[in-house]
């Protein structure tokens, strides 16, 4: 029999809600924050519950930002940040989720060679690459635009490997009653594999969504218009500033709203983000 103890969870749950505190707690400070006076936040008098400005800083920050630092409306910066994320999200997929296919269920020559050339890719990051990934998307004339921002990073290795490995799972009864039903190769990947693939594919958006809403770099090197430039690189100049005084009540309520569409993401997707890591077997 299982000894029930009354106080046997105590600990843990004490250990997770301290855990709790300290990542929510920054969140708090920042969103308090951005609802107060800059010149409160500057003095370092700023209190732990929210001020009158609130509605005010959000909506000059998302309509009209601050001309001192960005010159770009934050609404503007979610935008590419929003398109880049998504662009980038679904181009490894659709890439990764070919290649796997083409990897396991295809036989040519040279198959596993061509799956370790990619799996060794994953020693070669952006940073490692950055130079020939520029100039090549600068002989392209892809300076400024969002095929510059997403087609250079579309390929991942790990997605890659992680569809590879789920694809092998998969019976070889169920190929061969595809075949017998008529069904060809791309018959076969919509109508069986891609269905089959849901909570991977769900798991994986999750994970490349915020991969590509991160990114600080790449955007920074191929961006020089205003309008282009991505939250990440918007919370950094407003911050980063050398003769004026830091707006921080813009800078957190830049901040808060960049923390807002990855958790609608893992939000929306969870029961799937789950799933999608834990199953084994279909």
């Amino acid at each position: 029999m299982v000894e029930h103890r009354r106080f046997g969870n105590l600990l843990p749950h004490l250990v997770l809600i301290a855990g709790v505190i300290v990542v929510a707690f920054p969140v708090y400070l920042a969103i308090i924050a951005s609802t107060h006076d800059n010149s409160v936040i500057a003095n370092g008098q700023m209190p732990l519950y929210p001020g009158g400005h609130g509605l005010e800083t959000y909506w000059n920050t998302i309509m009209s930002g601050t001309g001192k630092t960005t010159r770009e409306p934050v609404g503007s910066m979610l935008l590419s940040s929003l398109i880049m994320a998504v662009g980038i999200a679904l181009g490894k997929i659709a890439i990764s989720i070919i290649s796997a296919y083409a990897i396991v269920f295809f036989n040519f020559p040279f198959r596993m060679a061509t799956f370790w050339t990619i799996f060794i890719t994953l020693m070669l990051p952006v940073e490692v690459r950055i130079f020939p990934t520029y100039k090549i998307t600068s002989d392209l004339h892809m300076l400024d635009s969002y095929s510059g921002l997403i087609l250079p990073l579309i390929a991942s290795a790990t997605a890659t490997l992680l569809f590879r490995q789920f694809f092998m799972t998969v019976p070889k009864e169920l190929v061969e009653a595809s075949k017998m039903d008529g069904a060809g190769p791309i018959r076969f990947f919509f109508d069986t594999l891609l269905p089959l693939s849901v909570t991977n594919i769900a798991a994986l958006f999750v994970i490349l969504f915020i991969y590509g809403w991160n990114q600080y770099l790449w955007p920074l090197l191929i961006t020089t218009r205003d309008d282009m430039q991505t939250i990440v690189i918007g919370i950094k100049k407003i911050i980063d500033v050398k003769d004026a005084l830091t707006e921080w009540s813009v800078a957190m309520a830049t901040a808060v709203l960049a923390m807002l569409p990855p958790v609608a993401v893992v939000v929306l997707l969870q029961r799937l983000f789950v799933k999608g890591l834990i199953e084994t077997e279909k």
